[in-house]
């Protein structure tokens, strides 16, 4: 069986094993990766904060220069079954895709990561540092099974220089010329709660009271509404002199991204600012009782090594006066690798190989991912990359957390062959 084979094989499994989280069960996942490891004399460790929630840390021992690990989580979100051509947790080979939830975020990669990891042991490597196979639990919710509980409780068994996650590996055509994207940061999640009060009363005599939620109307539209002080950050400055030959003026950057390529505003937008989204309101639980509070919950993403602080006096302003309070929920993300790395020089060399002229152009995720507890806890250089040669990359987006989620068994190829070549090129 060829790695491609080996690798739609795998995924089918994985697939197979039902791992949304909440609840989670990753062991499941856990227990096939084990056994394909050790049908190829690979031991690993499942180690677990509780039984049904196994993360797989597998090692190849090496000297004693950088160590790389191949990053990866098995949970994945829900899927409604009514919404899907075919059954979320079939695993169907149809015309050369691969279905199911996870089969793009990100079982596709764990798959892949699996495989390239054995198939360079069985190819006798003797990297000049460890190689890790990390395939974690919880990526999806956090809640403190996965890496985030990993890098306190078990640090040495996570620790590493340099890191292959998910984030990145958008292909998009520019000017004639591919462009592969490469995730070397991500935005910080910044999600707090806006609490508007007023006061209560009988609903058939709305006079009489002070409506909370009709006074929180004008807040979230103004929270929609509002247009954050940009910047060019190093993500973003990297991104534009890549794809545009230059670095344009901050207030130019958006237009000269809409002349090149219609995709490319969405991909920019966040680079240059905070979002906020509103997307959870609560208010009277009674349809006859006029609220007294309405407390909306805010999705805020911060650029890399901003901090809420540096953000609530720009949200306090576009909100203006008002009866109200501001509380932040959590504060995670945010972190940076260099640019400038034996990694990127890696990727790079993969990329012009994969596809002769392609470029890797360097972007900060708007979302978050598992990369930033290794950045924060050890220092490693983490970049998202998964190269998307075969499937439209507007396609892939509008696939990931949705119905009919697919991988091309194409992609999934390259991207053991990405990931075998990575591991050559840093350990030799």
């Amino acid at each position: 069986m060829g790695l491609r084979d080996e690798a739609v094989v795998l995924l089918q499994e994985l697939i197979r094993a039902d791992t949304v989280n909440p609840p989670g069960n990753e062991t499941r996942a856990a227990d096939i990766l084990r056994d394909y490891l050790a049908r190829g004399g690979i031991e690993c460790e499942l180690i677990a904060r509780e039984p049904e929630r196994a993360n797989v840390v597998a090692r190849i021992e090496g000297g004693g220069g950088p160590s790389l690990a191949f990053l990866c989580h098995t949970d994945t979100v829900l899927a409604d079954p009514g919404e899907w051509e075919r059954d979320p947790w079939s695993g169907d080979l149809v015309d050369g895709e691969v279905w199911g939830r996870g089969a793009l975020d990100m079982k596709g990669q764990v798959a892949a990561s699996a495989v390239a990891f054995a198939s360079l042991r069985r190819d006798g490597l003797f990297p000049s540092g460890d190689l890790l196979l990390l395939a974690v639990a919880d990526e999806e919710v956090g809640e403190g099974y996965g890496l985030r509980w990993l890098v306190e409780a078990h640090p040495d068994a996570v620790r590493c220089d340099y890191a292959v996650n998910e984030g990145g590996g958008d292909r998009l055509v520019l000017g004639g010329q591919p462009v592969y994207l490469c995730a070397i940061a991500e935005k910080m999640s910044a999600p707090f709660k806006l609490r508007v009060h007023g006061r209560s009363g009988h609903a058939s005599m709305p006079g009489i009271a002070d409506n909370a939620l009709v006074k929180a109307a004008r807040y979230v539209e103004a929270l929609g509404a509002y247009e954050p002080p940009r910047e060019l950050i190093l993500e973003a400055r990297g991104f534009l002199e890549t794809v545009l030959g230059e670095i344009p003026p901050v207030e130019n950057a958006l237009a000269r991204a809409q002349a090149l390529h219609p995709m490319l505003p969405a991909l920019v937008e966040p680079l240059l600012s905070l979002t906020l989204s509103p997307t959870m309101i609560e208010a009277s639980q009674k349809r006859n009782i006029v609220p007294a509070m309405c407390e909306v919950t805010v999705d805020c993403r911060l650029l890399p090594m901003h901090t809420p602080a540096d953000a609530e006096p720009l949200i306090r302003a576009a909100l203006g006066p008002g009866d109200y309070e501001l509380e932040w929920i959590e504060a995670v993300g945010g972190t940076r690798s260099e640019l400038r790395t034996p990694l990127w020089d890696a990727l790079s060399a993969y990329v012009a190989e994969l596809e002769p002229g392609a470029r890797l152009a360097p972007i900060a995720c708007p979302g978050f991912t598992d990369s930033h507890f290794l950045r924060e806890a050890f220092g490693t250089i983490a970049y998202g990359f998964f190269p998307g040669k075969e499937m439209d990359a507007m396609l892939a987006t509008t696939l990931v957390h949705s119905a009919n989620e697919r991988i091309a068994v194409a992609d999934l190829e390259a991207g053991v062959d990405m990931l075998r070549s990575t591991a050559r090129a840093l350990l030799g």
